[in-house]
Formats: C-alpha cells, sequence, structure tokens
C-alpha cells in the first residue's frame, strides 16, 4: 500500500509540474493585459480630472519589478495545488485534479484586473459627476 501511495504522489507531482508554465504563461499574459488596460483606463477616466496621475518608465519598471515579486508569491501559492491534490484526491481522479487547477488558474488569472478594476471604481465615486 506504501508504494502505491508514493506512485501516487510521484504522479500527482508531475501532473503539477507539467502545468506550472501554463500557469506562469497565464501570468504572464494577465499582468502585461492588465497592466495596459490600467494605463488606457487611467488616461481616459482619471488622468482628465486628476494631474497626479502618470505612466513613466519608472512607474512601468518599478510596476513590472512588483509583479514579478507577486508571481514568484503566485508560484508558491500553486504548490497549494498539488498539497490540496494530495489531501483530498484520495481516487487519484484526474477530474479533480483538472478542477482544482482550472480554479486555480483562472483565479490568478483574474488578480491582476482587480487594478484597473479599481480604475474604474475611482472614476465612478471620484470623478463621474465633474464630467466636463
Amino acid at each position: 500500500m506504501e508504494i502505491l501511495d508514493e506512485n501516487i504522489q510521484q504522479t500527482s507531482k508531475q501532473w503539477w509540474s507539467s502545468r506550472r508554465l501554463k500557469y506562469n504563461k497565464g501570468l504572464v499574459i494577465a499582468g502585461i493585459t492588465a497592466f495596459i488596460l490600467y494605463a488606457v483606463l487611467g488616461e481616459i477616466l482619471i488622468m482628465p480630472y486628476d494631474s497626479e496621475f502618470e505612466i513613466t518608465l519608472f512607474t512601468i519598471a518599478f510596476q513590472g519589478i512588483g509583479y514579478l515579486f507577486m508571481m514568484l508569491i503566485a508560484n508558491l501559492f500553486y504548490n497549494l495545488g498539488h498539497i490540496a491534490d494530495n489531501m483530498f484526491n484520495k481516487d487519484n481522479s484526474e477530474q479533480f485534479r483538472k478542477l482544482l487547477f482550472n480554479f486555480g488558474y483562472w483565479f490568478s488569472f483574474g488578480l491582476p484586473f482587480l487594478i484597473p478594476t479599481m480604475i474604474v471604481i475611482m472614476y465612478i465615486f471620484e470623478f463621474s459627476h465633474l464630467k466636463k
């Protein structure tokens, strides 16, 4: 029984390792897309009302480095998928594994879009009544 459990864990570990590149590609795509959306929405919605809103090479570099750090943290959390798989997937179900991966992938993919969403919320609550 112990040998079987060891093989399942190895299979699970290999399964999660083989999808890490897809996960990281998704994070890069989400980060770049969310930043572009942030820049466009910021310029259209915020910049006309708030002269302190600016996007410079420094802010782009700062946010890029910050995002790389957040990707590192996301990859640490990615390991929770493998851990949860080992703890709760007693039948070694491929469907369970895929659902768990997809949940974590789309959650992580969606997180960067909270910043552009905050730009829209900021505009609605602070500046929409000041339309020219």
